[in-house]
């Protein structure tokens, strides 16, 4: 599934050097990657988990 999502990382990460977390996401989940391995393992949580993080890490605000 991972070859039809549209990623996307923070307009921040240009500044890092291009070691970046990118996401995309579905109508089911989030996924998340590492951009310096795009065709390497993948981590999928559901919306709502993506969600509690984000309220919890302060993102959300």
């Amino acid at each position: 599934m991972t070859g039809t999502l549209r990623w996307f990382k923070s307009s921040y990460s240009n500044a890092s050097g291009g070691e970046c977390l990118e996401a995309a996401h579905d109508s089911d989940a989030i996924h998340l990657r590492d951009s310096k391995s795009p065709d390497g393992p993948t981590l999928t949580v559901s919306g709502e988990a993506w969600s509690a993080f984000l309220s919890g890490s302060g993102c959300g605000r």
